[in-house]
C-alpha cells in the first residue's frame, strides 16, 4: 500500500448540507440564557450557587499540612520565633482544626517543653511550662492509654519540677513524673521515648542505675532519634563523664543539626571543663543558626559573656552582654548577667544601675537611659518597663548579693546606699542562709556598712 503523501493537497471537511440556521439559532439562545442564569444567581446574596471560578473566601489547608510544617520549623531550628511562624505556630494552627488529634497535643506539649531552653528568665520557663502542661492535658483526655503521650506527659512534669520553687510542688511532680513514665514503660517496654524520659526522670529522682540503663536502652532502640542522644548525654553529664556526654549531645546534633540548645549545652560543658575556645565555638555556632533563621535570641550571647567574663576579658565579654541586652531589653536576668560582668571588671558605677534593674527593676526611663549609653544611636522603642527577678534560684541569690556588694562599696557617709544594700542582703541571708559563698559576701558587706554608719560626718 503506497503510504506517501501525494500532491493533493488533503481535505479535512465533511462533505454534506451546509449547517441549518434554525439549529444554530436555537443553540444562541440556550447559551445566552444559561450566561443570564448563571450570573442571576450567582448576583443574589445568599444564593447556593454561585459563577465558575471564583476564588474560595479562605485558604483551604488541612491539619497534615500544618503538622509537616511543624516539623519542617523544628527541623530547621525554628521552635519559637517571636517574629515568623515557627513550629510551636504550627501546631497550634493545625489542631484549631483538628482538635481531637491525641497525637499533634502532645507533640505541642513535647516542643513547648523544649521550648522553655531558650527562654532566659524563670518567670518565662515557668508560664511556657504551664502551656506545656495544658496541650498534654488534653492529649491524655482524648488517648490516656497511649505509651507515647504517657511518656511526653513525664518528659513535660519533670522539666516543671525543674523551673518550679516550691518544693512541695516540685516533689508532687516529680512523683507524678515517675508515675507516668512507669505507666508508658508497662503500655511498651520497647518505646525509646518512653525509655528515654524515664531515664529522665530517674536522674532527678537520684536513681542513678536505673537511669543510666533506661537511657542507654533508648539509645540502642533507637540511634537516630534525637532525644534519645540527647538524654543519654543529660545522664552521663550527670555523672561527670563529660567526654560521652560531648559525645552524646554532638550525635544529637548531626541528628537535628539546628537545635541551637544543643550547642549551647555543648558549649557549658566545655566552659565548665576550662576549654574556652571550645566553648566559644559551639556559642558561635548558635549565634549562626539563629542569625540564619532571623532569630533575635539572646542567650548564645549570654554564653559568650560569660565564657569571656572567665578568662578577664571583660570588655569584649560585656560587648556580648550588651548585644543579648539589646535583643531583649526588658529581661531582667540579662541586666544581671551584665551587672556580674561590670562588677568583676570593677566598673561599679555601670553595675550598680543595670543590678538594680534585675533586682529592683526599673522603669521604662532608667531602661532607655542604659540603652542609650551601651548603644550609640540607639533606636530601640521600649514599651514596658524591666520586672525585678523575684528571689527563686542561686543565680538570682547571686544578683542581689553583687546588688547588695556594689552599694556597699559606693557608700560613703555623705552618698550612703547601705539602708537598700542591708536590706538586700538580708533578704538573701533569709534564703540562703545554708550556703556559705553567699553568706560570706553577706557577711564582708554587713561590715562595711556597719563601718559607714559608725562614721561621722565631716
Amino acid at each position: 500500500m503506497d503510504r506517501n503523501l501525494t500532491g493533493k493537497r488533503p481535505t479535512f471537511s465533511r462533505k454534506g448540507p451546509h449547517s441549518n440556521p434554525f439549529r444554530i439559532l436555537f443553540l444562541l439562545i440556550l447559551i445566552a440564557g444559561s450566561i443570564w442564569l448563571v450570573h442571576e444567581i450567582g448576583s443574589e446574596p445568599g444564593n447556593l450557587i454561585k459563577p465558575l471560578f471564583l476564588p474560595t473566601p479562605t485558604a483551604t489547608r488541612t491539619a497534615k499540612s500544618y503538622l509537616n510544617e511543624a516539623q519542617a520549623f523544628f527541623n530547621a531550628g525554628k521552635i519559637d520565633d517571636p517574629t515568623e511562624p515557627d513550629a510551636i505556630d504550627a501546631y497550634r494552627e493545625a489542631l484549631a482544626i483538628d482538635t481531637q488529634n491525641a497525637e499533634a497535643w502532645a507533640e505541642l506539649a513535647r516542643l513547648l517543653t523544649y521550648s522553655s531552653t531558650l527562654l532566659s528568665t524563670q518567670e518565662d520557663r515557668i508560664a511556657r511550662m504551664e502551656e506545656a502542661r495544658q496541650a498534654i492535658d488534653k492529649a491524655l483526655a482524648i488517648e490516656p492509654d497511649d505509651s507515647t503521650i504517657q511518656a511526653i506527659y513525664a518528659l513535660v512534669l519533670d522539666w516543671s519540677a525543674s523551673v518550679a520553687s516550691d518544693q512541695n510542688q516540685i516533689e508532687t511532680w516529680l512523683i507524678q513524673a515517675e508515675q507516668a513514665a512507669a505507666y508508658a514503660y508497662n503500655l511498651d517496654p520497647n518505646n525509646y521515648l518512653g525509655l528515654a524520659y524515664y531515664a529522665e526522670v530517674l536522674l532527678d529522682r537520684q536513681k542513678y542505675s536505673q537511669a543510666e540503663q533506661y537511657a542507654r536502652q533508648a539509645v540502642e532502640l533507637a540511634p537516630t532519634v534525637m532525644d534519645t542522644h540527647r538524654v543519654y548525654a543529660t545522664v552521663m553529664e550527670s555523672f561527670g563523664q563529660y567526654r560521652v556526654a560531648i559525645e552524646e549531645y554532638e550525635k544529637a546534633a548531626e541528628i537535628n543539626p539546628n537545635l541551637t540548645f544543643l550547642y549551647i549545652r555543648i558549649g557549658v560543658i566545655y566552659r565548665e571543663l576550662k576549654v574556652y575556645d571550645r566553648a566559644l565555638e559551639y556559642f558561635n555556632k548558635a549565634v549562626s543558626i539563629n542569625k540564619a533563621n532571623g532569630i533575635q535570641d539572646p542567650i548564645p550571647y549570654i554564653g559568650i559573656a560569660k565564657t569571656y567574663s572567665r578568662t578577664g576579658q571583660f570588655f569584649i565579654a560585656a560587648i556580648n552582654a550588651e548585644k543579648a541586652l539589646s535583643l531583649d531589653p526588658t529581661n531582667a536576668n540579662t541586666y544581671g548577667q551584665l551587672g556580674i560582668i561590670y562588677t568583676k571588671a570593677r566598673n561599679y558605677e555601670s553595675a550598680l544601675l543595670v543590678l538594680k534593674c534585675a533586682v529592683r527593676g526599673c522603669s521604662i526611663e532608667e531602661a532607655k537611659g542604659i540603652l542609650d549609653d551601651l548603644i550609640p544611636g540607639n533606636t530601640i522603642e521600649l514599651k514596658e518597663s524591666v520586672k525585678g527577678l523575684a528571689l527563686t534560684n542561686y543565680e538570682v541569690a547571686y544578683y542581689y548579693a553583687q546588688y547588695g556588694s556594689v552599694l556597699a562599696a559606693l557608700s560613703r557617709p555623705q552618698q550612703n546606699y547601705c539602708p537598700e544594700a542591708l536590706d538586700v542582703l538580708e533578704q538573701v541571708k533569709s534564703a540562703y542562709s545554708g550556703d556559705p559563698g553567699l553568706m560570706g559576701i553577706v557577711a564582708e558587706n554587713e561590715a562595711i556598712c556597719h563601718l559607714i554608719e559608725e562614721t561621722p560626718l565631716p
